[in-house]
């Protein structure tokens, strides 16, 4: 924009809704009558087409769902509504005007707000600067801290987070406390259209139900809602009509309670997913491949203890913030131990880094990829063999390109990495197959004992049918895997066991024959109401 100056919230509008080319005659909005966003045949493309002749209405105080395979282009529509993507093509219609938003600050200004599935907190930086980022209350000159404090405590509040300190720094938070931050952020703000990219992909399920609350309250208000989401169950429960994208395009538009989770995979794939390999005997459970011992690691993990055997899917269940993927770091060296001992079947092993654990035998898919899994400037093949370097060095030191093509042909093959070349920027790629190539490069590593946190988080239902078969796979191998999972449905079909974690501790452990829905969420809660109680009778 040519001002060097800051614009005015006026002035900021009304370049949002005129930069596709006619002024409008004032700010007023048209009659209620009118769909509250209207788009018509929108394109994008990169190396490919991304948006293809795409239309969308959303009505005001309606939730449209938006589902589709990643890669569909759900993500790119949304960032060209919030301004952070320009189109090449096709109108957008916000309230009956042009809309045409050159950032994501003219977006916000009209109305548009947006949560990332790709975090965007700045860990340096307080909750509460997080939370007011570009909207800080200053005085004279300068930023008021207690009343930056008090409405912070009161968006938090909004979101099950009332009893954090708005002044700890971001980075302090897991990267479920984190998206509730952003989704505090988001419901604090004048906002007449909220886009909601896998919000709750990192939440567990009283986080959900909060979230759905504020949803809901908002429709009250007239706040249209685009939820794009890849939880089908979520979905059916919120939405009021949900539209399939496929390849850029729209396949169908649905009344939420007139189609089937079914029939929306079938729209999603272009057909049915084929019945997952089930094994005809019962998978047998080696030895024990992982003992971990009175571990400690800060305030998040106090005295855990479990074993993990060869050939057995572990799952950690818990709320945000229990300590279940603090263990998991901790283990891996990711994380500083206070204390605790840790053998790789009857060996004791010092693990003070991740290359200490690599040299174990340990991997770990990380709960945030881009942050700690990937180095997005960096091609597919880089990602991939970056675990097996020295495998890939000729005689004299030198890399082999050649040998490195062939691993990742072969792993990113086996998880159906979709791209156009193996030398594509891993940035590039959606989510769900950057997370393919994380766990394609534990695969190329051959590690005994595999440890998994989140690994469907925001990854669409073909994906997530890969991945579950996948780990089966590498069980049935003989690997030891231990997953971390928000989605207690998802632990209880995978898992052969189940740990719950409370207030960085195991609280209990169940079987498959022991465990219900309801005895994880009282064992996950039960360390929160002891504490409780203990600060009554004292």
């Amino acid at each position: 924009m040519a001002n060097a100056g800051p614009l005015h919230q006026s002035e900021v509008r009304s370049s949002a809704f005129t930069r596709s080319g006619t002024p409008p005659e004032g700010l007023t909005p048209n009659p209620a009558s009118g769909p509250l966003l209207q788009v018509t045949r929108l394109q994008k493309s990169y190396n490919v087409p991304v948006l293809v002749d795409f239309s969308f209405a959303l009505e005001r105080g309606e939730v449209h769902a938006l589902v589709g395979s990643n890669g569909a282009g759900k993500s790119t529509f949304a960032r060209i509504l919030s301004g952070l993507t320009d189109r090449d093509g096709g109108d957008i219609q916000l309230e009956g005007r042009p809309y045409n938003p050159g950032s994501k600050r003219e977006a916000e200004h009209a109305g548009v707000i947006m949560v990332l599935q790709e975090l965007n907190v700045i860990g340096t930086m307080s909750i509460a600067e997080n939370i007011f980022l570009n909207r800080l209350p200053r005085r004279g000159g300068f930023l008021r801290f207690v009343g930056l404090h008090n409405e912070a405590r009161q968006a938090l509040s909004r979101v099950g987070l009332g009893g954090v300190d708005p002044s700890t720094p971001a980075g302090f938070l897991g990267v479920g406390q984190q998206q509730l931050v952003e989704i505090a952020g988001a419901l604090s703000q004048n906002c007449r259209l909220l886009i909601l990219d896998e919000p709750t992909a990192a939440l567990t399920d009283p986080e959900i139900e909060q979230l759905f609350e504020n949803i809901r309250q908002l429709q009250k208000e007239g706040v249209g809602i685009i939820y794009v989401s890849h939880r089908m169950d979520e979905i059916r429960r919120i939405a009021d009509r949900i539209t399939v994208m496929r390849d850029g395009r729209v396949v169908a538009t649905h009344q939420a309670g007139d189609v089937t989770p079914a029939e929306l995979v079938r729209e999603m794939v272009g057909h049915d997913l084929p019945e997952r390999k089930k094994s005809v005997v019962e998978r047998p459970v080696g030895e024990v491949a992982l003992r971990v011992r009175n571990l400690r690691a800060g305030d998040q993990v106090r005295d855990v203890s479990f074993e993990l055997r060869r050939g057995e899917i572990l799952g950690i269940a818990g709320l945000i913030g229990s300590g279940r993927t603090e263990t998991l770091r901790a283990i891996f060296g990711a994380d500083a131990k206070d204390g605790g001992e840790i053998l790789v079947g009857e060996q004791p092993v010092v693990i003070r880094s991740p290359a200490d654990a690599l040299r174990a035998g340990i991997g770990l898919v990380p709960e945030d990829r881009k942050q700690d899994g990937l180095l997005l400037p960096q091609p597919i093949r880089v990602n991939t063999t970056l675990s097996t370097i020295a495998r890939h060095a000729n005689a004299g030191g030198w890399l082999d390109t050649r040998a490195e093509t062939k691993t990742t042909e072969s792993f990113c093959g086996r998880l159906q990495v979709q791209c156009t070349s193996h030398e594509q920027t891993i940035g590039e790629l959606s989510g769900g197959n950057q997370q393919k190539v994380v766990i394609a490069r534990w695969l190329a590593r051959d590690c005994r004992i595999l440890l998994f946190d989140e690994p469907t988080r925001g990854i669409d239902v073909a994906a997530k049918h890969t991945i579950y078969q996948l780990l089966h796979d590498l069980a049935a191998e003989g690997k030891a895997v231990m997953v971390v999972s928000s989605e207690l449905v998802e632990l209880m079909a995978l898992c052969d066991r189940l740990l719950v974690m409370s207030q960085g501790r195991i609280t209990a452990e169940f079987t498959p024959d022991e465990w219900t829905q309801e005895k994880i969420t009282q064992a996950a809660f039960s360390g929160y109401l002891d504490q409780k109680e203990s600060a009554i009778a004292t």
